[in-house]
């Protein structure tokens, strides 16, 4: 084989990893990629073999200890070459001796496991076209993010992450003048008491993070953010939902809206297992950056 180059990948040049992720079934959000590559622009890496993209993995940095892996893909004409395990072996180079987190599909969980990730738990993602008819309107404590909510949500927001991630946060929540998404927090006597995202994707609609300090809170969060979605007619109106599987009221709310399980990961760690608050965890954030 010619050799292998893996190096930081820009913006225009990971594009291409997106769309694998889109092929193998992932459904990436439409405007993830810039939004992703402000955290850590040199975290994502990509494998060329003369000039062409073959391999790809992000190791986003977060803090001075906490790093996130995602698309780890190797492109169907190149697997079992070696390709994939250099980009691995450079990946883990990267994030040197931080603690990381991946979520991982069912057939390379225990290939994780043999690199020193243990299993933290099981994610579900629901799927479907939330059924809205004649629920009831949104709490009138949930409201649309303004700019001057920014310090009071990215403190909010601290505890549910292993480290500080306030650029990624800041970007995902209100990335520039993008229409793709909208962002919504649920208040009680003006402090936050949950927040969320939903986002246009290939096909649908994604909502995450849902964090929420009940499940009711939950509740208005998901119908807020569903109800600014035009799904009504919509052949791609379905939404997903990715869901901690140990969190049991996460997963009934979205089967109480008709959504069902298409798929599953195990959040997996290397180094000290975080603790995280998965109970008030009502929708991860990414399966890429965590």
């Amino acid at each position: 084989m010619t050799e292998l180059i893996i190096k930081p990948a820009s913006v225009a040049e990971f594009a291409a990893a997106v769309d694998w992720a889109a092929a193998e079934g992932w459904n990436p959000g439409l405007d993830d990629l810039e939004v992703f590559n402000a955290t850590d622009p040199q975290g994502f890496l990509m494998g060329w073999l003369d000039g062409k993209a073959v391999s790809s993995i992000s190791v986003v940095r977060y803090g001075p200890d906490f790093g996130f892996l995602g698309f780890y893909i190797v492109h169907p004409d190149h697997r079992g070459t070696g390709a994939g395990l250099a980009t691995w072996n450079a990946g883990m180079a990267f994030l040197a001796d931080r603690v990381v987190g991946l979520d991982g599909v069912v057939d390379q969980q225990e290939n994780y496991r043999r690199s020193g990730f243990e299993f933290e738990g099981r994610n579900v993602r629901l799927t479907g076209v939330p059924a809205l008819s004649g629920i009831e309107e949104a709490s009138s404590d949930v409201r649309d993010v303004s700019p001057a909510d920014e310090t009071a949500l990215l403190a909010y927001d601290r505890p549910f992450f292993p480290d500080a991630r306030d650029i990624f946060t800041r970007s995902w929540v209100r990335p520039g003048s993008s229409a793709s998404r909208t962002s919504k927090l649920a208040l009680r006597d003006g402090e936050i008491i949950g927040y969320g995202v939903a986002r246009a994707c290939r096909s649908g609609y994604k909502i995450g993070p849902l964090f929420a300090e009940d499940d009711q809170t939950a509740r208005n969060l998901f119908i807020a953010l569903c109800k600014d979605l035009p799904l009504e007619g919509s052949a791609g109106g379905e939404v997903s939902l990715d869901v901690p599987e140990s969190n049991r009221a996460a997963v009934a709310l979205a089967e109480d809206f008709g959504l069902r399980q298409v798929f599953e990961t195990a959040r997996m760690y290397r180094g000290t297992i975080p603790a995280l608050p998965w109970q008030k965890t009502f929708g991860l954030t990414s399966f890429e950056l965590g």
